[in-house]
């Protein structure tokens, strides 16, 4: 018999990109998600991914098995998400959905104190929102507002997308007065990345240069706070929200772009939600922690 876990980690891996994206979602070690990947593979007898350099491609019986097994997992873990609140109904359980870097910077030493259980989601946007709209999840923090049925969004921070520099990087050719020179300048240097996840970049460029940038980051790490550890080490560029530098003063913003790049941030929750209170604290513990509102923008 096919063993569940196998399904659920071959899922995770197919929507990350990656498997060490994947064992971050999962909370196990990248071995455990390879040999959960090489069981599967062996029972059904087909390769699902093709192997490549920081890369892994579905092929067709992937896709195939994935399109096959991805709306009756997720029902399951609605599920399993459901039962869980209803076997503590005297301590409410609340499931946030947000950016791993918000959640370390805004919440994370907060959880030992909270008054109510705790499950967090890190994902896609999209994803999130529409568990938010199934009542599945009780809020979601996002730099997105899409009309859907029975939310409300409350606008609380924002993000200037920017670019930075790594440590003792020279910046002596840098010079923004000259757009195609900076281009040609920018493309020489060493870059980093997000693994499945470069959307700051391909709209930072588009912002500034009007078309997509014609490279690769060199460098593929897991998420922000490991791209600006790396920086804070050693020179380099990346394009990430300013207010995850803070803590990293090594790494210097150099540049906000001829026309800056602000993403406005919402609190997503459901009309009908039944944990007002514990909502309430949330929020505020999150709102602290983040950059106020430029009434400006």
């Amino acid at each position: 018999m096919i063993n569940m876990e196998w399904l659920r980690t071959f899922k995770t891996i197919y929507e990350r990109g990656s498997m060490t994206a994947a064992a971050e979602h999962l909370f196990i070690s990248q071995p455990g998600v390879s040999l959960h990947l090489s069981s599967l593979e062996n029972h059904v007898g087909y390769k699902l991914f093709e192997r490549r350099p920081r890369l892994l491609i579905p092929t067709e019986q992937g896709k195939q098995l994935y399109n096959a097994i991805v709306d009756p997992i997720r029902r399951l873990e609605d599920i399993e998400v459901k039962s869980q609140r209803k076997a503590s109904e005297d301590r409410p359980t609340l499931i946030l959905g947000m950016c791993f870097e918000t959640f370390q910077l805004s919440l994370e030493a907060a959880v030992p104190d909270l008054p109510f259980n705790l499950i967090l989601e890190f994902g896609e946007y999209r994803e999130l929102l529409k568990k938010l709209e199934d009542q599945v999840t009780d809020l979601v923090v996002t730099p997105q507002s899409p009309e859907l049925r029975g939310i409300s969004y409350e606008r609380f921070s924002q993000e200037k997308i920017v670019l930075v520099a790594g440590k003792n990087l020279d910046v002596s050719g840098f010079d923004a007065s000259d757009p195609v020179g900076l281009q040609d300048w920018l493309t020489q240097q060493l870059w980093y990345g997000i693994a499945g996840d470069n959307d700051h970049l391909l709209r930072f460029w588009k912002q500034n240069f009007q078309r997509s940038p014609d490279f690769r980051p060199n460098y593929i790490v897991p998420n922000f706070h490991s791209i600006l550890r790396n920086l804070s080490r050693a020179p380099g560029l990346a394009i990430v929200p300013d207010f995850l530098c803070h803590p990293f003063p090594e790494v210097s913003v150099l540049w906000e772009g001829y026309s800056p790049l602000v993403n406005q941030l919402y609190f997503a929750r459901h009309k009908q939600s039944r944990h007002k209170a514990p909502l309430k604290q949330i929020m505020g513990l999150i709102r602290q922690n983040m950059p106020p509102i430029d009434t400006d923008s």
